[in-house]
């Protein structure tokens, strides 16, 4: 039997991990391409103590490292990314990093004659959703640098297969939530910090009213959705949402958080974070029509088995609850374009 190469960038990631887990299950060999900036050996750990995968410190970035990380490859997996919220203080590192990284990858994809590429999108291209539940082919409007940077991706992506540089598929999975979900610092997610508060009994911290909603999708079949459209001859050249299609309130996660973990803590309201997306319903039709399925796992579920996840494998601490700074972004220093920019806002106010 063949072994296939599958390589994956940001496979030690949140999402990446979990894939690599699927590829594993799979029997493929597997490289993990990851510069550690979000990723974290740890979510590894049982891989690389079984030598079951090669790991590869780059970044997307480095061009002449891509193409050495990719050779030999038959699938290619592009996760690597950095998040939404760096992209408030830092749109230019996030630029560079999920627009001209996405590039160099599907270049060397491309020289290197790799089978087939997938590109992990995100629901953030779409912004606000108006239409709902949203297509694939909805009218995009992102409201960060993130959302534009990942739709950047998609057209490039789009663009090798049209080329026929490179046979691509594009998944744009949202909201995932699940064990090893990033808590800390401006990397935290909302589930894993609501699970955290809840079992120490601190407060629950809310941006806004809570009424924000989001397509919230288990982890896991995430992965294995990323690993069946890879499989599939039929998904080629074509975009698809990766959800359960179910919209959920922020406010109900707090609430279920409470119930499922029996804690008393209390639900507090924060002013409104900037660029928050106010609504997220995806249509994963297109996805149930070439796999016969889509995403099933109930949020109820998710979050019972997330909870068991995080009372196993994370100590609570001070130190923990301090780091989980419920207004991370406003404690980076933003780069010179941001601050330029707030200083002639405050120059025009001043002579206005």
């Amino acid at each position: 039997m063949e072994t296939i190469r599958s390589v994956v960038t940001g496979g030690a990631g949140f999402i990446g991990s979990h894939l690599v887990d699927r590829l594993l299950q799979a029997n493929h060999q597997v490289v993990v391409v990851d510069d550690l900036s979000t990723g974290d050996l740890s979510n590894l750990a049982e891989p690389l103590a079984n030598d079951a995968i090669t790991f590869v410190q780059a970044d997307v970035r480095d061009e002449a490292a891509m193409q050495s990380a990719l050779r030999g490859a038959d699938l290619v997996f592009h996760l690597a990314t950095r998040n939404v919220r760096l992209s408030l203080t830092h749109p230019t590192l996030v630029h560079d990093v999920n627009t001209t990284g996405t590039y160099n990858v599907l270049k060397a994809a491309a020289a290197t004659g790799v089978r087939r590429f997938l590109y992990c999108s995100s629901s953030e291209v779409n912004g606000t959703a108006d239409v709902v539940p949203m297509p694939e082919d909805y009218h995009f409007r992102p409201e960060t640098i993130y959302g534009a940077s990942k739709l950047a991706g998609e057209y490039y992506t789009q663009v090798f297969h049209r080329a026929q540089w490179l046979s691509t598929i594009i998944a744009r999975p949202h909201n995932n939530y699940g064990p090893r979900e990033h808590y800390a610092g401006n990397k935290g997610e909302v589930i894993p910090r609501f699970i955290i508060w809840a079992l120490a009994g601190a407060p629950l911290l809310i941006y806004g009213d809570g009424q924000q909603t989001r397509d919230f999708t288990y982890v896991a079949e995430t992965a294995d959705y990323l690993f069946r459209l890879s499989q599939c001859d039929a998904a080629l050249g074509q975009t698809f949402n990766v959800c359960r299609g179910e919209e959920v309130s922020i406010l109900r996660i707090a609430e279920l958080i409470l119930e499922l973990t029996g804690s008393r803590s209390e639900i507090r309201m924060l002013p409104g974070r900037p660029s928050d997306v106010r609504r997220l319903y995806g249509d994963p039709g297109r996805l149930k029509e070439t796999l016969g399925s889509s995403p099933q796992i109930s949020i109820v579920d998710g979050l019972a088995r997330m909870i068991e996840w995080f009372r196993k494998h994370v100590k609570i601490t001070p130190a923990l609850l301090e780091s989980l700074d419920a207004r991370a972004w406003q404690h980076q220093q933003p780069e010179p374009f941001l601050a330029a920019v707030a200083n002639a806002r405050a120059w025009k106010a001043g002579a206005a």
